[in-house]
């Protein structure tokens, strides 16, 4: 019989997978593979890579799936992307980018331990729990074939893993009455959101769309005049990523307490040479 899952160990676990997924996000090495196929946009190699599992998609699809973009922004990429490149040739290149991003990140060393290996087969054995039902990026992904090199195995799991709790994330975002925007600005008012720069560089919005969400919070009584959550915009928070636990906890339980911990110490080492090694942007994430 197996120990009962601590609360929260799904969460702590996500919380190091998801970067470790994310890290090809921020390479160049992402983007001198798709600049090699023809997409040498650099947001049209976002939301092609993060598509392409769902194949040659319009930008309703992607709007709705990625949720918290401007429609217009997705409408500008895609499905012009797809005429430069297949989504085969795509998921191609991507795979390419992250092999020489953890390689270069991680070191070869590292790459090739046993530590790797092990993070891959409870990562992928975690996965084995996940659900397609209603969670259409965690789908898509689901059935592409796994990898056969260890670090590339744990890179997919820990994406199938982040899309199908994101996917689930986005029905308890819909249930708490958040658009994108008033999602995103009660996220950033947490502290462990995109600063407001940011996401106004990457997502689309502007200043007044961002002002106006703010507004819409002020008046539901969740964020206060200085832009802070109030008590019961915090308990919103706390209870939309409560609730994503819950949707989220079947992988979780499935893997057993020893399994997440040790999935979760082993993947938090490796993220932390991914963040020394210069893996992210500085200034990300915060309030701004």
């Amino acid at each position: 019989m197996t120990s009962p899952l601590p609360e929260r160990a799904g969460r702590r676990c996500h919380n190091v997978l998801n970067p470790l997924h994310s890290t090809h996000y921020f390479s160049p090495d992402l983007g001198r593979e798709l600049a090699a196929v023809g997409v040498g946009n650099e947001r049209s190699a976002y939301f092609a890579v993060r598509a392409a599992a769902m194949g040659a998609v319009g930008a309703g699809t992607v709007t709705a799936t990625f949720f918290n973009f401007r429609y217009e922004l997705v409408a500008g990429h895609v499905p012009a992307v797809w005429r430069a490149a297949s989504p085969e040739t795509v998921l191609a290149a991507r795979l390419r980018a992250v092999d020489t991003t953890l390689r270069r990140l991680l070191g070869e060393d590292v790459v090739a331990s046993d530590e790797v290996a092990e993070a891959a087969e409870l990562a992928l054995r975690a996965a084995e729990a996940c659900t397609r039902a209603a969670r259409p990026l965690y789908a898509a992904h689901a059935d592409l074939p796994v990898p056969e090199e260890p670090h590339l195995a744990l890179w997919h799991a820990a994406t199938l893993l982040r899309e199908h709790r994101g996917d689930g994330h986005l029905a308890v975002l819909l249930d708490a009455e958040l658009d994108p925007v008033e999602a995103l600005v009660s996220h950033t008012a947490t502290g462990k959101g995109m600063v407001p720069q940011w996401v106004l560089g990457t997502r689309g919005w502007s200043r007044h769309d961002w002002d106006a969400a703010s507004g819409r919070l002020r008046e539901r009584g969740l964020l206060d005049a200085d832009g802070e959550l109030t008590r019961a915009g915090a308990d919103l928070r706390r209870d939309i990523e409560d609730r994503t636990d819950r949707l989220d906890r079947a992988p979780y339980e499935h893997l057993g307490a020893a399994g997440v911990e040790r999935l979760t110490e082993t993947t938090k080492g490796l993220l932390m040479r991914a963040f020394a090694a210069g893996a992210f942007p500085d200034g990300m994430i915060g309030k701004g």
